[in-house]
């Protein structure tokens, strides 16, 4: 058989896995069609699907955790060499050293290792390299000694097999583990969004050190009981009896492992526990969310780390910190690896969000009281004027609290998502709670028969911090909505959270990433593809920010600006841990002037529904300004429209080549009206045609006599589909399933009446083109 007329996966069949193999490579080091991404998530209104994961054909391990080469595979229509550029992105993507490619007639050959001599050559199947040759111009490229071979080559942790490195969190370990072997640092810096595993990468760096036996006492820090409790369960749980959790200001010096709080080492007095163990008993530290606690070089908790300076440190986070008083860079260094928020996103690994912009009158004209208003406890209210940087702050609108509960409550009950978990964001332990209460009158009938629906958790509640692991629990009903301040900002793994409302005036964008991590997890298997932020106080506007996704670095002079322009006030960061442990309580009056004013209406003068684009970018104008943008710059006129749409065997692939533009049909429709054709509402939108119904244009139809061609029952099978489209919309038509559904089921089976009824699968579908033609017909 002529080789030209074999399609891509003969020639991989025939010529290249027999080349590879020959050369020596074991099938359990063969992996073809690799996933590297499983595909950015596209939310369209209350729907979702995701685009085509990336595969690289071929992927080569030397060891299970070590791959070393890419190969793409093309027909042998195209050149040997064919591919390439795709193989280098998939290659820098992935950190392998060698890039091949091939159409059946051999190999083009790229060495992408540093001062390679001849960086791409051609070589025959015969001379593919073996997997040692690899390795060796590797060993040799980077200058492994065997001493650190023999670390480098340690193996994973492998016996959760659902539970294998995603390649990012690949490359997180590989390269610490190299850098504290082979570069021999100190301290390391790892940058991960939230939701990306950066406990499961810590604990694969620590199973690989600790295994090699190049660290043998490890320490794990943080500063919150919930990411000690949840490493210790999840995560670190492979280490048992050989790890412990250093409470009850006791150190044990029997085990390997330790996990820490910040809190639980140090005290006010010379009986630290920290230095209960000598400086040197720890060879490995792990500092967990390091933008917080010991990140500051006077605090009291950096004393741990100086005092335990001998040991490697590695901290993790996904909001590195760069003030004028704290900076990570100057502790760590920069970043070894970064694995963005925006990069998650576009790999599918987390979920995208939509953004729904609340605007108050309150909020953009502002409130003045008149001469002489008092307040509900009848204090005088300073004459000024008042905005959103001050309500909840100094002063409390309580008819503002009501309705932001109001208007996401009706949201839920309005789309049938009242289970779906949320957190409302607010400005202090005092405005969480009366979020609370407006939440639960606003949903009493919930609340009657679950009582912990609507629930407050603060730092100082602990009858809601007793409720934060139910939260968390995916098969856990209650609680479901949420308030707090700051307890909830990091570190909780709640992978359900559908809906974070943004009340409070962030000005962090370190606690603005934060926040927004805690609805970045996916759940596939339990329907969370994506997340919605109503934003009553323009926080998202952070978004536009190029510090949001962009990489922490300082300048030369390194003179970051200031975490916010609002003051802080005792209890301002109630939920926040202290370096004693304790939790500070809720602010009296006397720390604060505050004002309760309960009879000025606050009415919702706008609203704002943002997406992320085809580019990751937030659009920050209205979808119907975005749709007519996009829409143009693909078809120009509306003639270039109608016949795109004329010609279009099936129109969902239209639909669908449009939402890849960020154009959602199913917004427009939440927006415009459900029962308009997404024809009509872009004829509508874009070139200014009038609105027509589905209904109108079934019945417009009905009325042509178009069907009179065929017979009495194909007559009423076509007028039934009409009705279908009325109710349904276009993409039924297209489907084969809607002869399941009544009334067309009533005819007979979809083969009855494809075969029976009309004359074959042709003449059904000529007529159901001829019945979309006359739909769209002038």
């Amino acid at each position: 058989m002529d080789k030209k007329s074999l399609t891509e996966q003969e020639i991989r069949t025939r010529y290249i896995t027999p080349a590879i193999s020959q050369a020596g490579w074991a099938p359990a080091q063969i992996r073809e069609e690799y996933a590297i991404t499983r595909g950015r998530i596209i939310a369209r209104g209350g729907t979702c699907r995701r685009e085509k994961a990336k595969y690289a054909d071929y992927v080569l391990f030397f060891k299970p955790h070590i791959p070393l080469a890419i190969v793409e595979a093309k027909d042998n229509q195209h050149s040997v060499s064919d591919g390439m550029q795709q193989a280098l992105d998939y290659a820098e993507r992935l950190l392998i050293p060698f890039v091949f490619t091939s159409n059946g007639d051999g190999f083009t050959f790229h060495n992408c290792m540093p001062g390679a001599g001849d960086k791409e050559q051609l070589i025959s199947s015969e001379a593919f390299p073996s997997p040692e040759q690899l390795w060796r111009m590797y060993k040799e490229g980077i200058g492994l000694t065997e001493e650190q071979e023999a670390v480098i080559t340690e193996p994973y942790y492998t016996e959760r097999e659902d539970r294998s490195p995603r390649y990012y969190q690949r490359n997180a370990i590989n390269l610490t583990v190299d850098a504290v072997v082979r570069e021999k640092k100190d301290r390391i810096m790892l940058v991960m969004a939230t939701g990306t595993g950066k406990t499961y990468t810590a604990f694969q760096i620590i199973w690989r050190l600790w295994k090699a036996g190049v660290k043998k006492r490890i320490l794990f820090l943080a500063d919150r009981n919930a990411l000690i409790d949840q490493t210790y369960s999840n995560d670190f749980s492979p280490f048992k009896d050989k790890m412990t959790m250093i409470r009850n200001r006791k150190a044990d010096k029997s085990y390997e492992i330790y996990l820490a709080l910040y809190q639980g080492l140090t005290g006010e007095d010379e009986k630290d526990v920290f230095k209960q163990f000598s400086p040197t008993f720890f060879d490995l530290i792990i500092i967990d969310e390091c933008h917080r606690g010991s990140a500051k070089a006077d605090s009291a908790w950096r004393e741990i780390l100086e005092y335990f300076g001998t040991a490697t440190q590695i901290g993790l986070t996904a909001t590195p910190k760069e003030t004028k008083d704290v900076s990570n860079i100057d502790y760590f260094g920069a970043p070894i690896y970064i694995y963005s928020l925006k990069q998650g996103i576009d790999d599918g690994f987390l979920a995208p969000y939509r953004v729904i912009r609340i605007i108050l009158d309150k909020d953009a004209a502002g409130w003045r009281p008149y001469v002489g208003q008092t307040d509900r406890y009848g204090n005088l209210i300073e004459d000024r004027e008042y905005n959103a940087v001050d309500y909840d702050r100094t002063l409390v609108l309580e008819q503002r609290t009501r309705m932001v509960a109001k208007v996401v409550s009706n949201y839920l009950k309005k789309h049938d998502l009242r289970f779906d978990k949320s957190i409302f964001f607010c400005v202090d332990t005092d405005h969480a709670d009366r979020m609370r209460q407006a939440l639960i009158n606003e949903n009493s009938d919930l609340v009657e028969q679950e009582t912990h629906y609507v629930m407050r958790i603060t730092g100082d509640d602990d009858i809601g911090k007793k409720q934060l692991d139910n939260f968390r629990d995916v098969s856990a009903r209650c609680p479901v909505l949420v308030t707090t301040s700051k307890l909830l900002t990091t570190g909780v793994d709640a992978q359900m959270v559908k809906f974070i409302v943004l009340d409070s005036n962030i000005n962090s964008m370190t606690e603005f990433k934060q926040i927004i991590g805690r609805g970045t997890r996916v759940r596939e298997d339990l329907g969370k593809m994506f997340f919605t932020i109503f934003d009553f106080r323009n926080v998202t506007k952070l978004f536009a920010d190029p510090d949001f996704d962009g990489p922490s670095e300082q300048d030369g002079e390194f003179t970051p600006g200031s975490e916010g322009d609002i003051p802080e006030f005792p209890g301002d960061k109630d939920d926040a841990a202290q370096p004693d442990g304790s939790i500070p309580s809720v602010p009296t009056r006397e720390h604060r002037v505050k004002y309760y004013v309960h009879n000025v209406a606050v009415e919702v003068l706008g609203e704002r529904i943002q997406y992320i684009d085809k580019d990751g970018n937030l659009i920050t104008e209205s979808l119907t300004d975005y749709t007519r943008h996009n829409m143009l710059h693909q078809y120009a006129t509306l003639d270039a429209f109608l016949n795109a749409w004329s010609d279009a065997e099936r129109k969902q692939v239209i639909l669908d080549e449009l939402a890849r533009q960020g154009i959602l049909i199913e917004e427009l429709q939440e927006q415009i009206g459900r029962e308009f054709d997404p024809f009509d509402l872009l004829c509508h939108i874009v070139y200014d045609k009038p609105l027509r119904t589905r209904a109108e244009r079934a019945n417009h139809v009905k009325k042509q006599n178009y069907f009179e061609k065929y017979g009495a029952q194909a007559q009423q099978v076509l007028y039934a589909l009409l009705d279908q489209y009325a109710d349904a919309g276009i993409s039924d038509l297209e489907n084969m399933d809607v002869l399941k559904l009544k009334p067309l089921s009533d005819f007979g089976n979809p083969a009855y009446i494809v075969t029976r009824i009309f004359k074959g699968k042709k003449d059904f579908a000529d007529a159901l083109k001829k019945l979309e033609t006359a739909l769209y017909v002038a």
